[in-house]
């Protein structure tokens, strides 16, 4: 084999080496090519989820303040009964103070 026979043979296969990159490639990328309609299925559901944290925000919100408001009115609840209970246990005292006096 002579020097220009080596250099054709090398550049065919190199040439074919090439091809046969550039035809995987092609492949590759017609197997792996992402379609219009994933992207507005992409689309849609990234503003589906938005939507949706959204509202979980807004009723986690809205649930913080029913807790405040149910523990304030708790504790006003609790205040009056408080409240209502030494009333009761001083007329209690008063009552038997009272029928103390009418048995002297």
């Amino acid at each position: 084999m002579n020097r220009t026979e080596f250099i054709i043979t090398t550049a065919i296969i190199l040439f074919a080496a090439f091809v046969m990159g550039w035809f995987a490639n092609w492949l590759v990328h017609r197997f792996t090519r992402v379609r219009q309609s994933d992207v507005a299925d992409l689309d849609r559901m990234s503003q589906e989820l938005h939507e949706a944290e959204e509202t979980r925000d807004q009723a986690i919100t809205y649930l913080q303040q029913r807790e405040a408001e149910l523990s304030n009115q708790l504790a006003q609840t609790e205040a009056e009964l408080r409240a209502t209970m030494e009333g009761l246990q001083a007329a209690r005292q008063e009552a038997e103070e009272l029928r103390m006096h009418l048995q002297e």
